[in-house]
């Protein structure tokens, strides 16, 4: 599998593949690249940005994002849930509006101030 690296500013052009003996990786500068395409090719994960829903008609959706990654296979159901979260106060830019989503061990960060 041909990957490139987003770990470092070098953007190595990675060659990754499983072997009996576990992943080979070849390319990398240095061994972030290593640590990065084994866990692509064993657990990707991938942070989320997106919009909720909010109980205000000034402002009806707020844009969110997750604290940290999530396994990428959770990506859509994690989407799903949060189309049944709707923001029903005003939230400070960085404040949970979901804590621990799904039990993916990622909180829901609101991105804006709907505080005026």
């Amino acid at each position: 599998m041909r990957l490139v690296c987003i770990v470092c500013p070098n953007g190595c052009v990675l060659e990754a593949e499983k072997t009996p003996e576990g992943i080979k990786v070849t390319g990398n500068k240095c061994k972030r690249g290593i640590a990065f395409a084994t866990e692509e090719l064993t657990a990707p994960k991938r942070s989320l940005t997106t919009t909720v829903a909010t109980v205000y008609p000034d402002m009806p959706v707020v844009p969110v994002r997750t604290d940290g990654e999530i396994p990428k296979e959770k990506i859509f159901d994690l989407m799903a849930y949060l189309k049944k979260v709707k923001a029903d106060k005003r939230y400070r830019a960085g404040e949970v509006i979901c804590k621990d989503a799904m039990g993916l061990g990622a909180d829901i960060i609101i991105t804006i101030d709907m505080i005026e």
